[in-house]
């Protein structure tokens, strides 16, 4: 640990886990998006986990779609 330089050397303690950090990114951007743009602060948790669960699902269903293209549309397409 004394020789780990943070931004050139990445640590592997999370790299199996990379994917859970989306919900805290997704909920902080939430929480600062929201509180600068809701002119209604009655609502403002609702539609942040609102918020928060959109980008979530939006990226999970981006990373299966490119998936399923690079596992199935590519190998087609390269086919002689």
């Amino acid at each position: 640990m004394l020789a780990w330089i943070p931004f050139l050397e990445p640590m592997n303690a999370l790299q199996s886990l990379w994917y859970l950090l989306l919900i805290p990114m997704a909920f902080g951007i939430s929480v600062i998006y929201k509180a600068l743009h809701e002119d209604d602060f009655l609502h403002y948790w609702r539609s942040v986990f609102l918020m928060t669960t959109q980008v979530v699902l939006g990226i999970t269903f981006l990373a299966v779609g490119i998936g399923l293209f690079i596992q199935i549309v590519i190998p087609m397409v390269t086919l002689p």
